[in-house]
């Protein structure tokens, strides 16, 4: 029996019922609904018989002015065949490039519209271990990728808000590094307790190390092939270029990119929904967790009482680090 079927049945009943005990009061305590609720379905019974027991349309009598017209279909349709987007994606295209603020679910009530089918996303079976850090500046995971011929964006992603720092250098030598994390400090406004990265020797070196004790923050390079460990700055970078980069003109001048890549970093952190964050901005993550970030003079002390070390780079340093 259908659900509509059932509510007919039971609203029957009430009606039977108050016919043999001739009571309100009595029919309504029996059947355990309001009297107000009974007092409706009779007089409803009164006026049309058994089809009055029935529910009646929720549809509103007056539609409002639909928010999609015809050019923002056609714009979320052909950002869809263009790029094989699904409908969060493409509500961040929309108001990162295109100024249009389009929820995911109004995008995809256009696309069921217009009977598009869902993307189909084949994810190879993975037993690693997925984790978060609790306190913003606890761990930082650093990164490069390569642009165009002597551009390279230098990526810092924290561990726990997901706030990310980018910068755009002519090369990757240790003194981009350096310049880098001087950067992140300044844009993250958080005492950094850690910085991960791999084993790229724009940041395995010593002088890098150096700068990091200057900081009191810890080095911990992650195990070698391993880019998983890794993973949140990598998958940051692969969004950079999908949903940033390959719409831009990257033969501009550096100092132009820099500026764009500026923005998109303001947009990312404070505008663009997160989906491991609950659909939160980076910068809403960090609003809920504020309060837990340590003070700078207890990193520093935690960082001189765990007597860190100049690792160096080969495989004598996984011994060094098992041993803390």
């Amino acid at each position: 029996m259908k659900n509509a079927e059932r509510k007919i049945k039971a609203r029957e009943k009430w009606i039977k019922t108050y016919i043999e005990l001739g009571s309100i009061a009595k029919a309504a305590l029996r059947c355990g609904i309001s009297r107000p609720t009974l007092y409706r379905w009779i007089k409803r019974y009164e006026q049309n018989g058994i089809a009055g027991l029935s529910d009646k349309s929720q549809r509103p009598l007056n539609l409002t002015k639909l928010k999609v017209d015809k050019e923002l279909e056609s714009v979320i349709l052909n950002t869809r065949k263009k790029f094989s987007w699904g409908p969060q994606r493409i509500s961040n295209y929309l108001l990162h490039s295109k100024r249009l603020k389009v929820s995911p679910m109004t995008i995809w009530r256009v696309l069921d519209r217009n009977k598009v089918k869902p993307v189909l996303r084949r994810r190879k079976k993975s037993e690693f271990k997925r984790y978060s850090k609790l306190i913003p500046g606890e761990r930082i995971q650093l990164d490069v990728t390569k642009l165009r011929n002597k551009t390279y964006q230098f990526t810092a992603i924290d561990d726990c808000t997901r706030l990310k720092v980018i910068r755009l250098y002519e090369n990757k030598k240790c003194e981009s590094s350096i310049h880098f994390l001087r950067e992140l400090l300044d844009d993250f406004g958080f005492p950094i307790q850690r910085i991960q990265t791999d084993w790229g020797t724009e940041f395995f070196n010593y002088n890098f190390q150096y700068e990091l004790h200057e900081h009191f923050i810890k080095f911990r390079p992650i195990r070698p092939k391993s880019p998983h460990l890794n993973g949140k700055v990598e998958r940051t970078q692969q969004t950079d270029k999908i949903e940033f980069w390959q719409h831009i003109d990257i033969s501009q001048s550096l100092q132009n990119l820099r500026k764009l890549a500026k923005n998109w970093q303001d947009f990312y952190n404070k505008k663009r929904p997160h989906s491991s964050l609950g659909g939160k901005t980076p910068m809403q993550k960090f609003k809920t967790v504020e309060k837990h970030i340590p003070i700078q003079p207890e990193v520093s002390l935690a960082f001189m009482d765990s007597n860190e070390i100049i690792l160096p780079r080969n495989y004598e340093y996984l011994k060094l680090i098992t041993k803390k």
